[in-house]
């Protein structure tokens, strides 16, 4: 007997779990800039440009706390 995963806003339907459902990226902004935030499907990330910070996805749920966030180089 398996147990029934139910997707989450970011993983959308079952099958395509590394979309983000562009309707959650419309009001998502960044904490520290309120710019728009871009997603990194690769790294499960949502990039603030403005603020040269990642913001992680994890299990499906954006960690929007600037000190969890990662700089971005360069």
């Amino acid at each position: 007997m398996t147990e029934e995963h139910a997707p989450t806003a970011l993983e959308g339907p079952r099958n395509d779990a590394t979309r983000v459902d562009p309707r959650l990226l419309e009001i998502l902004v960044c904490p520290l800039t309120k710019t728009t935030l871009e997603y990194d499907a690769q790294r499960q990330e949502l990039i603030s440009r403005a603020a040269r910070l990642a913001y992680p996805i994890r299990d499906g749920i954006p960690i929007m706390l600037p000190e969890e966030a990662r700089p971005l180089e360069g």
